[in-house]
């Protein structure tokens, strides 16, 4: 079953060249720093690369981090702060509101948003991965590994790094609590998304499969819910996207909710849970063409011809007039005016974050290396910060063409 998921871009950001000149006094103070230039750029690099798997991510991250992690890390393991932390400007963007770029002196800031970034990589790679028209069981677990492994790096953002920066997260931006709830909860929802795929797939209980819709529906609301406070202009196509989502799945359950009651021989409620489940699936159809004219950032995409889509509707359509014909020869009932309430509660299968943790700090990191960095010798006129007419250039991120039955392009 092929999936489709919302993307907002990739956060773009200024060159960094770790030129420390007179202050990192020795060779392994300089090697350092030409490791920590190439690590990133390297890193940057395989962000719009396709042939990038998360081996080859983590490789990556593991060493550009553990390599950070010297600026912000005190190697006595004491209170005290690194003496590094200040030495350089980074510049980022924000991926709801263009390319004006923040800036801060201080390299949590670069920790929290490069590792923002590792984290929307994961979706990214998901949705790609999920868009395939025959994806494979393993390709499958890579699409739930991999949100889980993204939810798990903004959770950990969220609690361990963001709250240690010194200039607060301005509100509406990558970094404030909302949005990256958000992002930690859309991740949860598309993994079980996977997990309901694969329901379907073996036959599983119309029951688990009706439980799991319902409580993915519910997690796409709570994500709607937190950006609700937030200016329409940036988050108008997401929370169109979350609506369409919650509406789909919603539709889902009581579709399958109807394929449990008449199991139990309640024909007349298994049909006004179908009538129901076509009224939700309306609502997303429509949600489907409103989030189509929505402009705003984020993928192009027309969700109402893809095939996840359209299979649902004829699900409903079919399921719907089997019930109506069994009622017809068979049971007689009353079709109630009241749809029944979903009190479904999934025992299996709902996703969690996978924890994550930064890498320890790397080798080349010791007591001797830190103190080759003499921070007196800094030039008077900071040379590490950026200048005012720095452009920070979009990342040039791949279009992927639909394939022949998936009618949307995953960016």
């Amino acid at each position: 079953m092929t999936h489709w998921f919302h993307r907002n871009p990739l956060k773009a950001t200024a060159p960094v060249s770790f030129n420390f000149y007179g202050v990192a006094t020795t060779p392994g103070a300089t090697k350092i720093c030409n490791d920590l230039r190439l690590s990133r750029t390297r890193l940057l690099e395989l962000f719009t690369d396709l042939s990038c798997n998360p081996e080859m991510m983590k490789n990556a991250t593991d060493l550009y981090f553990s390599l950070l992690q010297g600026f912000i890390i005190s190697l006595d393991d004491s209170s005290q702060e690194c003496k590094l932390r200040y030495i350089q400007n980074f510049k980022w963007t924000d991926t709801l509101q263009g390319q004006v770029p923040s800036s801060q002196q201080d390299a949590v800031f670069e920790l929290v948003s490069m590792g923002f970034n590792v984290a929307l990589w994961y979706t990214k790679y998901a949705s790609r991965l999920a868009g395939k028209e025959d994806i494979t069981e393993d390709e499958a677990k890579d699409v739930h590994r991999s949100l889980k492994i993204a939810a798990g790096i903004f959770k950990h953002l969220k609690e361990s790094h963001i709250p240690k920066l010194i200039t607060p997260v301005e509100k509406g931006r990558d970094l404030e609590a909302r949005l990256i709830d958000s992002y930690i909860v859309q991740c949860q929802a598309e993994a079980q998304e996977v997990t309901i795929a694969r329901a379907i797939e073996l036959k599983h209980n119309p029951g688990l499969i009706a439980a799991l819709a319902y409580e993915t529906a519910n997690f796409y609301q709570k994500a709607d819910q937190t950006l609700s406070s937030l200016d329409p202009t940036y988050v108008g196509k997401w929370r169109k996207y979350l609506n369409l989502k919650t509406c789909f799945y919603m539709a889902y359950a009581y579709c399958y909710h109807g394929q449990t009651l008449l199991a139990s021989d309640k024909c007349g409620e298994a049909i006004r849970s179908l009538q129901e489940s076509e009224k939700f699936f309306a609502k997303a159809e429509a949600l489907c063409k409103e989030y189509g004219e929505t402009k705003g950032p984020g993928t192009t995409a027309k969700p109402s011809g893809h095939l996840f889509f359209r299979k649902l509707g004829s699900l409903i359509k079919n399921t719907l007039e089997k019930c109506q014909r069994e009622n017809g020869f068979i049971y007689f009932q009353k079709v109630p005016a009241e749809a029944p309430q979903l009190e479904l509660k999934a025992n299996y299968g709902l996703v969690e974050p996978v924890p994550f943790e930064f890498p320890a700090l790397n080798a080349h990191w010791t007591p001797e290396t830190l103190a080759a960095f003499d921070l007196t010798k800094r030039p008077k006129d900071d040379t590490a910060k950026p200048k005012p007419d720095e452009d920070v250039k979009p990342l040039k991120e791949p279009d992927i063409k639909p394939q022949k039955d998936s009618g949307c392009q995953i960016s």
